[in-house]
């Protein structure tokens, strides 16, 4: 990939291509357990380079604006969130969850400067997260329910990471079939079963075949693809197939298991950072918030700090165990985001893409280099973003996993071309 190339797909801050495709998309800015309790502790985010503060107030409406207060530049974190409105500590100014200035404590009545506001970001609160509008006030799309999230009665578990590396590389780790059958091999042993079968340490899988064919699609959406292997029984007439989602542009439908659903949003923080969320979810069964944390090794206060940073890192080289790897155990480090992470932050904050050397195993990361390179230069040249015009309902999007009949179109399992059909029909 061309540095200038490499350049566009992973720099969103200010006016960046990237950075401005992503504002015509809802972004989540927090999970919403953080901000539950109404007049509680503001919390801090940060999208795209912007720094922000998210909190509820007295009536339960979540408001989310620039984290610093418009008279001095006083963080708003350090705010009073009091009588529905957050208070700076500074001087006493109060906003509402609409930026509009309640009460200005340091100025005489009639000043010009009640006139001020904070800037305020549209914001729904859906699926287990607070999202926020970052683009134009006048162009605010119509909040569409998540793919992992079809019904409002959907089973969610969210892990919540801090990646110390840019956006897109993380992403291409989730869109990466190829990477589970080594990297995670501990967690994903080869066993006789049906398809991949979840046990509260490991899923099990049906095929030690580490070099899948890839086979993708494009789509309005943004593609989808299947890895085919070889099953372990009854390998002359049958495939192991694992498909994965991408929609455009931060979010991956992962193929499942027999408990739960899984899939993941990869957030650009800014050019260098990334917050990495994992949803395992499922309409009836799924897995609970506390044994989904505890699964991944990321439970907070324990595996991560305050601000979803990682015990487990690159300055210790993720606490891996080399005992442990000559007793087998593949990779010596706990936990299959740990895992994931000590590839994609040992890249560099932005990896070198004109250094890479691509093979049949990188159909997926090919597809994405060149489909969302193209998708910036076209929002640069003023064009709508990818995704952004509506489509098929991310709802009748799935991943799929299982064993079929040789022969059969892997696109047979996926819901959008079962609407397709029953469009048709």
């Amino acid at each position: 990939m061309r540095p200038a190339d490499n350049e566009l797909l992973c720099r969103v801050q200010g006016e960046a291509p990237m950075g401005r495709l992503m504002r015509q998309h809802w972004l989540p800015a927090c999970m919403a357990e953080e901000v539950a309790e109404p007049d509680g502790a503001p919390i801090r985010a940060r999208l795209l380079g912007v720094d922000l503060v998210v909190f509820r107030d007295s009536k339960g409406r979540v408001g989310v604006l620039d984290e610093k207060c418009p008279h001095r530049g006083a963080s708003l974190v350090f705010g009073r969130n009091e009588d529905c409105g957050l208070r700076c500590l500074y001087h006493g100014w109060k906003f509402g969850v609409d930026g509009v200035i309640q009460e200005m404590s340091s100025e005489p009545a009639g000043s010009p400067m009640h006139n001020l506001k904070a800037r305020a970001y549209p914001t729904v609160e859906a699926a287990g997260f607070v999202w926020v509008w970052m683009g134009e006030a006048d162009a605010v799309r119509p909040f569409e329910t998540p793919a992992w999230a079809p019904t409002p009665d959907t089973r969610i578990s969210i892990v919540k990471i801090h990646a110390a590396c840019n956006w897109a590389q993380v992403l291409e780790g989730a869109i990466d079939s190829a990477h589970s059958s080594s990297l995670h091999s501990t967690n994903m042993p080869t066993a006789e079963v049906e398809g991949s079968t979840a046990t509260e340490t490991a899923w099990l899988r049906p095929s030690n075949d580490k070099a899948p064919r890839l086979e993708a699609e494009i789509t309005d959406f943004g593609f989808h693809y299947a890895a085919i292997r070889k099953p372990i029984v009854n390998p002359e007439t049958h495939d192991y197939i694992r498909t994965t989602v991408f929609i455009a542009p931060f979010t991956v439908l992962i193929p499942p298991n027999d408990k739960y659903n899984l899939a993941q949003m990869l957030v650009p923080i800014d050019d260098e950072n990334c917050m990495f969320y994992w949803m395992a979810w499922h309409p009836t069964k799924g897995i609970g918030q506390d044994a989904w944390r505890q699964f991944c090794m990321a439970v907070p206060g324990v595996d991560l700090d305050a601000d979803w940073r990682k015990v487990r890192n690159l300055q210790n080289n993720y606490m891996q165990d080399r005992a442990k790897m000559k007793a087998g155990d593949f990779t010596g480090i706990l936990g299959i985001p740990a895992q994931d992470m000590a590839m994609w932050e040992s890249m560099g904050p932005i990896a070198d893409r004109s250094e890479d050397h691509l093979g049949a195993s990188d159909v997926a990361i090919i597809q994405f280099r060149r489909q969302m390179a193209a998708a910036a230069k076209a929002v640069a040249e003023g064009r709508p973003a990818i995704g952004a015009e509506g489509g098929v309902r991310h709802a009748d999007l799935a991943s799929f996993e299982g064993i079929i009949t040789k022969g059969t179109d892997w696109r047979t399992f996926t819901t959008r071309d079962a609407a397709r059909t029953e469009a048709a029909e």
